[in-house]
């Protein structure tokens, strides 16, 4: 009979140790990974009468946890515009650091908030003959939130494309982001996400 017991249980340990790899094996990891950083960016073209508009977002970020990502970014924009009615000219650098976050409550959509101190160079060339350009130099801070779509996102991975609207909340009558009759115009920006060090295989770390 204790022959039986010992032949039963010897299985039975195998079957507890095995359950113990396999759990040690799907633990989450703790910590920093390297495999959660992404780079990327966005790039702006606008294009109406008289007036143009390039620019380019470029950024930094990590995935906090499976519905959180966070990171810096940098803003670099130029704007043209003429009068036609008077032929003046305008020109417009605008520069500056930024952080944001992004909240994932599924997948493919992300409610968004970003902050950004621009510096903004403005160059005015009235058309009269003789006039000299004048030059400005103004400094804003502001905050944006909106909501977005992310393209081809899977759970555990932060590579994807996305699409996102904005509205600058901070009241600062210098912001980039108002138009002529200081009211705030929508910031659309579409760009991708690229994981950085990412397996080939699905990752199980969050």
């Amino acid at each position: 009979m204790k022959k039986c017991f010992v032949v039963l249980f010897i299985p039975l340990c195998f079957h507890a140790k095995a359950q113990q790899s396999e759990g040690a094996q799907f633990k989450p990891k703790t910590g920093f990974q390297k495999q959660k950083l992404f780079t990327g960016g966005s790039a702006n073209i606008g294009f109406s009468s008289g007036s143009t508009m390039l620019g380019i977002t470029p950024q930094l970020g990590y995935s906090l946890t499976n519905w959180l990502d966070a990171g810096i970014t940098f803003n670099l924009n130029y704007l043209s515009q003429k009068d036609y009615y008077s032929g003046d000219k305008l020109r417009q650098t605008t520069y500056g650091p930024g952080a944001f976050v992004r909240l994932f409550p599924v997948n493919f959509l992300f409610a968004t908030a970003q902050y950004e101190y621009n510096s903004m160079h403005t160059k005015y060339i009235p058309n009269v003959d003789g006039s000299p350009a004048t030059k400005s130099f103004l400094d804003a801070n502001s905050f944006l939130v909106g909501a977005g779509y992310a393209g081809g996102r899977e759970r555990g991975g932060n590579t994807y494309y996305y699409l996102s609207i904005m509205w600058d909340i901070s009241g600062d009558t210098n912001s980039p982001y108002l138009d002529q009759y200081g009211r705030t115009s929508p910031v659309i920006r579409a760009g991708y996400n690229i994981g950085l060090f990412q397996n080939r295989q699905r990752r199980q770390y969050r």
